[in-house]
């Protein structure tokens, strides 16, 4: 009766000593696996041409690859363990792997927005940008993702040069044709309009003398016409060229001028809110916002077909807000790109040039909008 026992007992033994071998062949199997992947994981992080650290919530390096030592200039060996601040510089006091921490605004946009300095091992500081991602296996983990963007950031510099110096030579081309256009204005006024004011006054007395025949009487008052034409045209054009009420009244005086005479030549009705006291500026500020606010009508009346504008112009603090509305057509965001655009470029160029924002968009129900704010700390009077 004891060998049948001793029989099932054994037969149970067995069972378990296969079930043990089993599991360890599948766990070692499995730990096999694991190695493979991850030694597979490490071969291609160690041939990747980009820079690759990880680090943990410590921000110590756990692991660099030879690209990463080659970017900073030293060993892998001297980079795991060390501090990560020792190679990327942190701005605003951050923790270094806070500036590639996702959710910060940097992560996945163009490199551009969000270089930060990185440390070469002589201390050399060069831009890079990057990209990170967070693994959990128990404590969490940092894999930093780098690139050298020194060259792109030359060009980005070269390109930024080269664009303040045509906004800087776009100024200086206003600025000199504003004095060649008062100059011209003034020479139109003070010769011409001088000369032209002295013959009517000599027909003037030609037609008051005694024994002129009617014929001539009647010659002489179309003179006299053709004289008042030239006159009223020779001021619209030296008014066009530089206003008189700019220099001897101000702006606002130029800007009612400037409603009165878009209402008489194109019958759209045009309302100003404006302080005099509040438009009390010099000559540079006043005469860049009489030239926004007329190209501003100058394309409302060739391309808006409004019926009503309004103008609204009034200073907040030191800063001077300009609202031009119309209920035209509206714009369309690709009128706004048009090469032959020149206007809108101009009023653009105007309002950078005075350090000021410009937003010209559609209105509602309809119309266009044109919102502009200019900071006058250096043009009050």
């Amino acid at each position: 009766m004891k060998y049948p026992r001793r029989s099932r007992a054994s037969g149970r033994s067995a069972a378990w000593l296969l079930a043990g071998f089993a599991a360890g062949y599948w766990l070692g199997r499995r730990f096999r696996q694991e190695l493979e992947t991850v030694q597979a994981n490490r071969q291609i992080v160690n041939h990747v041409s980009e820079a690759i650290i990880s680090a943990d919530q410590s921000n110590t390096i756990v692991m660099a690859n030879p690209a990463a030592a080659a970017l900073f200039g030293t060993t892998v060996e001297q980079m795991v363990g060390s501090p990560l601040e020792r190679y990327i510089e942190s701005p605003d006091g951050d923790e270094p792997i806070d500036v590639f921490r996702p959710g910060s605004g940097r992560a996945g946009r163009r490199a551009t927005d969000y270089t930060v300095i990185g440390l070469r091992g002589d201390g050399e500081r060069f831009p890079i940008e990057g990209s990170i991602s967070r693994t959990n296996d128990g404590a969490p983990f940092y894999t930093v993702v780098m690139r050298d963007v020194s060259e792109r950031r030359g060009v980005q510099e070269k390109l930024t040069r080269s664009h303040d110096q045509l906004r800087q030579l776009s100024a200086a081309l206003q600025t000199i044709r504003e004095e060649e256009r008062t100059h011209i204005a003034r020479e139109l006024h003070d010769d011409l309009g001088q000369l032209l004011a002295s013959l009517r006054m000599d027909l003037t007395l030609l037609q008051h003398a005694d024994g002129t025949p009617s014929e001539s009487l009647r010659l002489m008052r179309g003179m006299e016409d053709n004289l008042l034409t030239a006159i009223t045209s020779l001021r619209r054009i030296a008014t066009n060229l530089r206003p008189r009420a700019l220099d001897e009244g101000g702006l606002y005086f130029a800007l009612l001028g400037l409603r009165d005479d878009f209402i008489e030549r194109y019958a759209i009705p045009t309302t100003l809110l404006a302080d005099e006291a509040e438009l009390r500026l010099d000559d540079t500020a006043s005469t860049a916002i009489f030239r926004i606010v007329q190209e501003a009508l100058t394309n409302i009346a060739r391309h808006a077909q409004a019926t009503r504008v309004m103008m609204n112009l009034f200073r907040l603090n030191s800063d001077l807000l300009i609202t031009i509305r119309d209920d035209g057509r509206g714009i369309r965001p690709e009128d706004m790109e048009k090469a032959e655009s020149l206007g809108l470029i101009g009023m653009r160029e105007r309002v950078w040039a005075m350090k000021g924002e410009i937003t010209i968009g559609a209105d509602e129900p309809h119309g266009t909008r044109i919102d502009i704010v200019l900071p006058l700390h250096d043009h009050l009077v």
